[in-house]
């Protein structure tokens, strides 16, 4: 027998509560919260062993983009829902299209869902890329009863819909795009693929902020959130999963924008440094980890010291790095190191559109500053990795044996490293120093080498 249940969301955040409030608890938001009228199943399944429970339909299936299944670990779950989410412009559509294509070569029956394009515009998208295929259907629909009638009419194995903000709902009284419109298209969507054990991807906008938008909801039905980044005057672009419930998410998926649609970058170390200038100072390698994966990036710093009665407000550009970082090494190197760089202009840029937030790479961000500083180049073949502390000490990082190696692999030969780091890494020197001060003498950038 079923129970009737009146409860209360918000229409902002998605957050329930049993009693109608003027003010959301979760976010804050005034007069949000609408009447959420659902029902409860005296019964609503039999318990079952764990050991008995099938989970042969529930395997991860390839789709055939080598990097995007790194990083679902696999590839595509039946019945599973996956949102994407990106900036406009940054791939999305070319992505899932691809992807998409990927599966109907490979025998599925595909539905994509165009909502914001018309069938025509797609069908050219695919032949620039080379993705037509018999198995790949495409409607152009906005309205949810219609797009479920084409799923129950065709029965894809894999669905798309490009994207959930253009959907529209007639049972739910407001614009396409707004958060009770998302909310409930998201979820009758998230049903249907649970139902028919049909793979589902929801194309998502996102905010200013680079958040997801829509409500917070959308994100906790679904199974697997991915967020697809880079920099439009780059051809980089990176995928990773904010969310996976069948696998971990530490996975990084590397592609690169062509003429002819995104390219699998299998050695993104080698990209970053194609290009890179020898003896110029300011200039060093760092090896960082992404997830789970090492890469070696090129950190550059430029130091243009001013005028005496200009230098009261010295500019600091980040680029690639944590500007609250850049300030805190400047600080060190002043204070530590003896490296006078406040009344002076400080640029710092990481090379090829890839962004580092971790305080692995400190150590090399700081030789890079005091080398502009002092004009001095380090070595070419130099790799530095290590955390530098506010005492001018320097700590070991986590996976430093796979960051040193991964720099072995394309050819550096010594590395600068804390002292407490690892003590061996074939076919690269290390040089283990315990303070940021030592690092810069032994290097010859101190402020009597200069």
């Amino acid at each position: 027998m079923a129970r009737v249940r009146t409860s209360y969301r918000c229409g902002g955040c998605g957050a329930g509560t049993p009693r109608w409030a003027g003010r959301c608890h979760a976010c804050g938001d005034w007069n949000t919260l609408v009447e959420d009228v659902g029902t409860r199943r005296e019964n609503a399944g039999r318990p079952t062993p764990i050991a008995e429970v099938d989970a042969g339909r529930w395997r991860a299936r390839p789709t055939g983009v080598g990097e995007l299944d790194r990083v679902l670990a696999g590839g595509v779950v039946p019945g599973s829902v996956t949102l994407l989410g990106g900036e406009p412009g940054i791939g999305k559509s070319t992505l899932l299209l691809q992807a998409l294509s990927s599966l109907a070569a490979g025998g599925a029956r595909v539905l994509l869902v165009c909502g914001e394009e018309s069938t025509p515009q797609v069908r050219l998208r695919a032949e620039r890329l080379g993705a037509l295929c018999d198995g790949l259907w495409l409607v152009a629909d906005t309205e949810l009863p219609s797009i479920v009638a084409s799923v129950e009419e065709l029965a894809p194995d894999h669905l798309a819909v490009d994207s959930i903000q253009a959907l529209a709902d007639p049972d739910v009284d407001s614009t396409p795009g707004s958060v009770a419109q998302v909310r409930a298209c998201g979820h009758r969507l998230v049903r249907l693929a649970k139902e028919r054990a049909m793979a589902t991807v929801l194309v998502g906008h996102v905010t200013k902020d680079g958040s997801l938008a829509g409500p917070r909801v959308l994100e906790h039905e679904v199974d697997t959130v991915l967020s697809f980044e880079g920099e439009r005057h780059h051809a980089l672009r990176l995928l990773r999963a904010l969310k996976h419930r069948f696998g971990a998410t530490d996975g990084l998926g590397l592609f690169e924008m062509t003429d002819t649609g995104l390219a699998g970058v299998d050695d993104p170390s080698a990209l970053f440094l194609v290009d890179r200038r020898a003896g110029v100072a300011g200039s060093i390698v760092a090896p960082v980890m992404d997830g789970s994966r090492p890469l070696v990036v090129e950190l550059q710093a430029l130091v243009a010291p001013l005028p005496e009665k200009t230098a009261l407000n010295p500019r600091r550009s980040a680029q690639g790095v944590e500007p609250g970082r850049l300030a805190l090494l400047l600080a060190v190197l002043d204070r530590r190191a003896g490296l006078r760089l406040a009344n002076a202009d400080v640029y710092a840029s990481v090379v090829g559109g890839v962004r580092v937030t971790e305080p692995a790479a400190d150590l090399a961000l700081a030789l890079a500053l005091a080398s502009a500083h002092t004009g001095v180049p380090l070595p070419q073949d130099l790799v530095a990795c290590g955390e530098v502390g506010l005492a001018g000490e320097l700590r070991q990082v986590n996976h430093a044996g796979r960051r040193l190696a991964e720099a072995a692999r394309l050819g550096f030969r010594s590395g600068i490293v804390p002292a407490s780091g690892p003590e061996r890494i074939d076919g690269l020197g290390l040089l283990r120093v315990r303070t940021l001060h030592e690092a810069v003498t032994r290097l010859g950038l101190s402020p009597s080498s200069a």
